[in-house]
């Protein structure tokens, strides 16, 4: 592998997907490119498929959407009196 291609993040490759589709690329051409430079570690072409939906969505974030996280809960005897 060249170079740091095994180090891009999932924001980067979305960013590079964006890039080859605002270009017109289609999917199996960004699957090419993407797979000759990242080998191994190139997205799958189902995940390249899932973007372009995005994109053809008008949806242009390449960022992680926010999840909830679980409440944090710390049991504590100072929290059970409290509470009695």
């Amino acid at each position: 592998m060249s170079g740091d291609a095994g180090y891009f993040s999932n924001m980067e490759t979305r960013a590079a997907i964006k890039f080859f589709f605002l270009q017109g690329k289609a999917s199996k051409e960004i699957n090419a490119i993407l797979t000759g430079t990242l080998e191994e570690c190139a997205p799958s072409y189902a995940t390249i498929e899932n973007w372009m939906a995005q994109f053809k969505r008008c949806y242009f974030s390449t960022c992680d959407a926010p999840r909830p996280e679980r409440p944090k809960i710390v049991t504590t005897p100072e929290i059970i009196d409290q509470f009695h």
